[in-house]
Protein backbone atom coordinates (compact mmCIF):
# COMPACT_ATOMS: atom_id res chain seq x y z
CA UNK A 1 0.00 0.00 0.00
CA UNK A 2 1.27 3.15 -0.76
CA UNK A 3 0.65 6.17 1.59
CA UNK A 4 -0.32 10.27 0.49
CA UNK A 5 2.11 13.00 0.04
CA UNK A 6 0.56 16.14 0.95
CA UNK A 7 2.93 19.65 1.28
CA UNK A 8 2.07 22.53 2.26
CA UNK A 9 4.19 25.81 0.98
CA UNK A 10 4.18 29.45 1.16
CA UNK A 11 6.49 32.42 1.86
CA UNK A 12 7.57 33.71 4.94
CA UNK A 13 4.59 34.65 8.00
CA UNK A 14 1.86 33.20 6.27
CA UNK A 15 1.36 30.18 9.00
CA UNK A 16 2.74 26.79 7.45
CA UNK A 17 3.84 25.51 10.62
CA UNK A 18 0.51 25.94 12.43
CA UNK A 19 -1.52 24.95 9.28
CA UNK A 20 0.85 21.64 9.02
CA UNK A 21 -0.10 20.60 12.44
CA UNK A 22 -3.98 20.96 11.42
CA UNK A 23 -3.80 19.18 8.25
CA UNK A 24 -1.66 16.24 10.29
CA UNK A 25 -4.64 15.92 12.65
CA UNK A 26 -7.70 16.09 10.29
CA UNK A 27 -5.78 13.12 8.20
CA UNK A 28 -5.28 10.98 11.57
CA UNK A 29 -8.96 11.97 12.44
CA UNK A 30 -9.06 10.17 8.67
CA UNK A 31 -7.88 7.02 10.14
CA UNK A 32 -4.78 7.64 8.18
CA UNK A 33 -1.41 7.35 10.13
CA UNK A 34 0.99 10.15 9.75
CA UNK A 35 4.50 11.46 9.65
CA UNK A 36 4.57 15.24 10.05
CA UNK A 37 7.81 16.56 8.91
CA UNK A 38 9.67 19.87 7.47
CA UNK A 39 12.12 20.83 4.93
CA UNK A 40 14.94 22.11 4.74
CA UNK A 41 15.10 19.29 7.67
CA UNK A 42 13.00 16.06 8.95
CA UNK A 43 16.77 13.65 9.55
CA UNK A 44 19.53 15.29 12.36
CA UNK A 45 21.92 15.60 9.19
CA UNK A 46 19.00 17.61 6.90
CA UNK A 47 18.29 19.28 10.07
CA UNK A 48 22.32 20.11 10.56
CA UNK A 49 21.86 21.60 6.82
CA UNK A 50 18.92 23.84 7.46
CA UNK A 51 20.93 25.62 9.96
CA UNK A 52 23.89 26.07 7.23
CA UNK A 53 21.33 27.32 5.52
CA UNK A 54 19.57 29.75 7.48
CA UNK A 55 22.24 30.96 10.03
CA UNK A 56 23.03 34.89 9.30
CA UNK A 57 26.59 34.72 8.03
CA UNK A 58 29.55 37.21 6.93
CA UNK A 59 30.42 35.00 4.47
CA UNK A 60 28.04 35.37 1.04
CA UNK A 61 26.39 31.88 0.07
CA UNK A 62 26.90 31.49 -3.68
CA UNK A 63 23.34 30.61 -5.13
CA UNK A 64 24.52 27.31 -6.04
CA UNK A 65 25.88 26.55 -2.99
CA UNK A 66 22.21 27.65 -1.50
CA UNK A 67 20.55 25.18 -3.88
CA UNK A 68 22.99 22.06 -3.66
CA UNK A 69 22.63 22.44 -0.41
CA UNK A 70 18.40 22.35 -0.40
CA UNK A 71 19.16 19.33 -2.44
CA UNK A 72 21.18 18.05 -0.92
CA UNK A 73 19.07 18.26 2.48
CA UNK A 74 16.00 17.33 0.34
CA UNK A 75 17.79 13.87 -0.65
CA UNK A 76 18.23 12.50 2.96
CA UNK A 77 15.15 13.51 4.05
CA UNK A 78 13.42 11.49 1.28
CA UNK A 79 15.56 8.56 1.58
CA UNK A 80 15.33 8.01 5.35
CA UNK A 81 11.89 9.91 6.08
CA UNK A 82 9.70 10.48 3.12
CA UNK A 83 9.95 7.16 1.07
CA UNK A 84 10.24 4.90 4.18
CA UNK A 85 7.04 6.20 5.44
CA UNK A 86 4.80 6.16 1.58
CA UNK A 87 5.90 2.88 1.59
CA UNK A 88 4.65 1.84 5.02
CA UNK A 89 1.15 3.08 3.49
CA UNK A 90 1.66 5.97 5.89
CA UNK A 91 0.60 9.42 5.14
CA UNK A 92 3.53 12.17 4.59
CA UNK A 93 2.23 16.17 5.50
CA UNK A 94 5.50 18.33 4.61
CA UNK A 95 5.97 21.80 5.13
CA UNK A 96 7.67 22.47 2.09
CA UNK A 97 9.03 20.67 -0.76
CA UNK A 98 10.62 21.22 -4.34
CA UNK A 99 8.27 24.37 -5.14
CA UNK A 100 9.68 26.08 -2.51
CA UNK A 101 13.13 25.79 -4.33
CA UNK A 102 11.70 27.05 -7.62
CA UNK A 103 9.87 30.06 -5.69
CA UNK A 104 13.18 30.87 -3.63
CA UNK A 105 16.19 30.15 -5.65
CA UNK A 106 14.05 30.30 -9.00
CA UNK A 107 11.79 33.42 -8.86
CA UNK A 108 13.59 34.96 -5.59
CA UNK A 109 17.28 34.36 -7.20
CA UNK A 110 16.85 34.45 -10.26
CA UNK A 111 18.62 30.81 -11.02
CA UNK A 112 17.46 28.63 -14.25
CA UNK A 113 14.35 26.74 -13.54
CA UNK A 114 16.03 23.86 -15.92
CA UNK A 115 18.67 23.82 -13.28
CA UNK A 116 16.49 23.42 -10.64
CA UNK A 117 14.64 20.64 -12.74
CA UNK A 118 17.65 18.45 -13.23
CA UNK A 119 18.23 18.28 -9.62
CA UNK A 120 14.47 17.44 -8.99
CA UNK A 121 14.90 14.54 -11.54
CA UNK A 122 18.31 13.57 -9.87
CA UNK A 123 16.89 13.40 -5.90
CA UNK A 124 13.18 12.25 -6.28
CA UNK A 125 12.84 11.40 -10.28
CA UNK A 126 8.78 10.94 -10.72
CA UNK A 127 7.67 12.03 -6.99
CA UNK A 128 5.56 14.71 -6.30
CA UNK A 129 3.46 15.46 -3.82
CA UNK A 130 -0.75 14.57 -4.37
CA UNK A 131 -1.40 17.74 -2.84
CA UNK A 132 -0.34 20.65 -2.43
CA UNK A 133 -1.83 23.17 -0.30
CA UNK A 134 -0.25 27.08 -0.75
CA UNK A 135 -1.09 29.59 1.59
CA UNK A 136 -0.90 33.17 0.04
CA UNK A 137 -0.78 36.23 1.52
CA UNK A 138 0.61 39.72 -0.09
CA UNK A 139 4.07 40.45 0.72
CA UNK A 140 3.93 43.64 2.94
CA UNK A 141 1.17 41.79 5.41
CA UNK A 142 3.77 38.67 5.73
CA UNK A 143 6.60 41.00 6.38
CA UNK A 144 4.76 42.70 9.11
CA UNK A 145 3.88 39.44 10.60
CA UNK A 146 7.51 38.77 10.72
CA UNK A 147 8.63 42.32 11.84
CA UNK A 148 9.27 41.35 15.77
CA UNK A 149 11.26 37.78 15.38
CA UNK A 150 14.88 37.65 14.59
CA UNK A 151 15.57 37.07 10.86
CA UNK A 152 17.32 34.19 9.30
CA UNK A 153 19.16 34.70 5.90
CA UNK A 154 15.94 34.49 3.98
CA UNK A 155 14.17 36.79 6.19
CA UNK A 156 16.55 39.44 5.73
CA UNK A 157 16.23 39.83 2.16
CA UNK A 158 14.62 42.30 0.95
CA UNK A 159 10.83 43.11 -0.48
CA UNK A 160 11.21 42.43 -4.42
CA UNK A 161 12.73 39.06 -3.27
CA UNK A 162 9.47 38.18 -1.78
CA UNK A 163 7.79 39.46 -4.72
CA UNK A 164 9.35 36.94 -6.94
CA UNK A 165 9.01 34.45 -4.19
CA UNK A 166 5.33 34.82 -4.53
CA UNK A 167 5.14 35.53 -8.50
CA UNK A 168 6.59 32.02 -8.59
CA UNK A 169 4.40 30.33 -6.29
CA UNK A 170 1.06 31.68 -7.78
CA UNK A 171 2.39 30.74 -11.20
CA UNK A 172 2.99 27.00 -10.18
CA UNK A 173 -0.20 27.28 -8.63
CA UNK A 174 -1.95 28.09 -11.57
CA UNK A 175 -0.07 25.23 -13.56
CA UNK A 176 -0.36 22.42 -11.68
CA UNK A 177 -3.79 21.15 -10.91
CA UNK A 178 -1.99 19.52 -7.44
CA UNK A 179 -2.03 23.12 -5.78
CA UNK A 180 -4.79 24.48 -3.60
CA UNK A 181 -4.78 28.25 -3.47
CA UNK A 182 -5.71 29.49 0.45
CA UNK A 183 -6.01 33.40 1.38
CA UNK A 184 -4.23 33.58 4.09
CA UNK A 185 -4.59 37.05 4.86
CA UNK A 186 -7.52 36.30 6.83
CA UNK A 187 -7.77 35.46 10.70
CA UNK A 188 -6.63 31.96 11.50
CA UNK A 189 -10.32 30.67 12.05
CA UNK A 190 -11.02 31.56 8.29
CA UNK A 191 -7.82 29.94 6.90
CA UNK A 192 -8.34 26.70 8.80
CA UNK A 193 -11.89 26.61 7.59
CA UNK A 194 -11.03 27.12 3.84
CA UNK A 195 -7.91 23.97 4.42
CA UNK A 196 -10.69 22.29 6.05
CA UNK A 197 -12.92 22.29 3.10
CA UNK A 198 -10.02 21.07 1.02
CA UNK A 199 -8.87 18.17 3.24
CA UNK A 200 -12.53 17.42 3.12
CA UNK A 201 -13.25 17.37 -0.71
CA UNK A 202 -9.49 15.42 -0.91
CA UNK A 203 -10.56 12.50 1.82
CA UNK A 204 -14.06 12.03 0.25
CA UNK A 205 -12.37 11.80 -2.95
CA UNK A 206 -9.56 9.25 -2.27
CA UNK A 207 -12.72 7.13 -0.57
CA UNK A 208 -14.44 6.75 -3.83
Amino acid sequence: MTGRFITLEGGEGVGKSTNAALVAELIREAGHPVVATREPGGTPLAEQIRDLLLDVRDEVVADETELLLVFAARAQHLARVIRPALQRGDWVVCDRFTDASYAYQGGGRGMDTATIAVLERLVHGDLQPDLTIYLDVPVPVSRQRISDRPHDRFEQEQTGFFERVRASYLDRAKADGRFRVIDAEQGLDAVQAQIRRVLTDYLSKKRT
